[in-house]
């Protein structure tokens, strides 16, 4: 977690090539046939492994499982914590569990402001070699001038900021996007502009500051527009979306908390928005906020349950068999959106990482089999062409099957 380091998608390349040439003959000719295939590990900038503060919903141990499950050799976790992490002694406490239990690479955000409220900057300087990025995630800075003078303190420190972006004045109390399902149900919707609206105020912020900035988990299509034309201006942004958004709209809800997240589900041409954007380059990575919760949080139904789902075991067998197999992605672009991308963005580098899969399986995604101490998904019972045989991390094996 040294200070900016940069990494090149050749480099990545060319260490995995390398990798790949020291295999043994017979797990060469296994490739070869075609019965297995090998991916470089996927790089996730966006979970939440809840420890330390709420470790009834998933500890560093048991979200580094998951995450090996699903071929990840390195992921960003979410500061919404207890403690924050916004202060050098409270990102120490992030920090322990991490050094002490942690199977692949687990890189921590720090805080953007104290206590994630959004009223005082956090000590940014005094985490920032220890930390990959600063997010206030799971809440929208509210105030343009505090995040005017964040991203100029993120830029002199040549940080990431990655940004939750939540208008709460235009919530209103929602839980699902504002649309024909919530009309249809009588459930209270979430618009658009709560999403799209910060992001138009910050990609302004960004061009005047020079911030690196990272846009998570978008889910609507004038958030793809705003992006796609930010970078045709040259604005350094980047940003990512979910697997649950390219697959899945608010015609899919059910009166069920599994499909619950935050932001929500939106409509088809949402959907189809952020499959244009992964199409022509306007959006950069998949993560999957993956976000567990218990049980009897998440059996509240639509209306009380915790905003969050589970998405480390699924995220590749999901999206290679509904993007890959009927040819609206190639397998070389999925692989950009879950390894090359994200570790380019977020200087993590690729060490002997890898995973390695079979893809001409059928296996019905079963959240009684997770790794990860969260179940709450909205694939359970989806029949996948993806199953991870093999995780290894710097050389060393984190899951078999």
């Amino acid at each position: 977690m040294a200070d900016s380091i940069q990494v090149t998608r050749s480099e990545l390349e060319a260490q995995f090539s390398s990798l790949c040439r020291s295999f043994d003959d017979d797990f060469k000719s296994a490739l070869s046939s075609g019965s297995l295939a090998v991916f470089p590990g996927f790089c996730d900038v966006h979970v939440h492994f809840r420890e330390p503060g709420f470790s009834y919903k998933e500890t560093v141990r048991t979200g580094s499982m998951a995450a090996a499950r699903g071929g990840y050799t390195a992921v960003c976790t979410m500061p919404n914590l207890s403690p924050v992490p916004d202060s050098r002694a409270h990102l120490d406490e992030v920090l322990d569990p991490i050094r002490k239990t942690a199977l692949i690479d687990v890189l921590p955000y720090g805080a953007l402001t104290v206590g994630e409220a959004g009223q005082e900057g956090a000590d940014l300087e005094a985490m920032a070699p220890d930390v990959i990025a600063f997010s206030d995630d799971g809440h929208g800075v509210q105030s343009e001038s505090m995040m005017r003078s964040l991203m100029e303190r993120c830029a002199k420190l040549g940080k990431i900021v990655a940004a939750h972006c939540e208008d709460n004045s235009l919530l209103r109390g929602g839980y699902i996007h504002d649309g024909d399902y919530a009309r249809r149900h009588g459930h209270r919707g979430i618009c658009s502009e709560s999403e799209w609206g910060p992001i138009a105020r910050d990609v302004k912020l960004a061009k005047e500051t020079g911030c690196a900035y990272h846009v998570c988990h978008i889910s609507a299509k004038e958030s793809v527009d705003i992006l796609r034309r930010a970078k045709a201006e040259g604005v350094n942004v980047t940003c990512e979306t979910g697997p649950h958004y390219l697959t899945m709209d608010d015609s899919d809800l059910r009166e069920d908390g599994r499909f619950k997240m935050n932001p929500p589900l939106r409509d088809r041409s949402d959907r189809e928005a952020l499959l244009e954007g992964l199409a022509d380059g306007t959006i950069d990575m998949i993560a999957t906020d993956h976000a567990p919760h218990s049980a009897e949080e998440k059996s509240r139904g639509l209306e009380k349950s915790a905003f969050g789902i589970v998405g480390l075991e699924t995220a590749f067998p999901v999206l290679y068999t509904k993007l890959v197999k009927p040819s609206v992605l190639s397998i070389e672009r999925l692989t950009e959106l879950l390894a090359w991308n994200p570790r380019v963005r977020f200087g993590i580098p690729l060490h002997a990482d890898y995973s390695v899969w079979r893809l001409d399986t059928e296996t019905a995604i079963d959240p009684d089999d997770f790794l990860s101490m969260g179940r709450a998904t909205p694939f359970a019972g989806w029949v996948v062409n993806a199953e991870c045989l093999k995780t290894v991390c710097r050389g060393k094996v984190v899951y078999q099957k």
